[in-house]
């Protein structure tokens, strides 16, 4: 499924304009998308949590050269699915 097939089924599940869902998921993944901007935890029952992970600079390797390159510390988004979806997609 894609944000527009989201969107789609938004709308027919609740009779929504298309603008109307479009709205709605556009707030609901811009505030996701804030919260972790700003290192915040967010957490969905049922489905997942997101968090930032930090990751400390490094020495690695150039796959090209070989030489030695610092890798800069970096953050990233972090996705950990919940108990109640992990089993849903065992059993299917």
């Amino acid at each position: 499924m894609n944000k527009l097939e989201l969107i789609q089924a938004l709308k027919n599940n609740n009779n929504l304009t298309t603008d109307e869902a479009k709205s709605v998921v556009n707030i609901f993944f811009n505030e996701i998308s804030e919260a972790l901007a700003k290192d915040e935890r967010v957490e969905i029952r049922g489905l997942c949590s997101l968090y930032v992970k930090k990751y400390k600079s490094y020495t690695g390797k150039n796959p090209k050269t070989g030489k030695p390159t610092e890798v800069k510390s970096k953050k990233l988004p972090f996705f950990k699915p919940g108990k109640e979806l992990k089993e849903r997609v065992d059993n299917k």
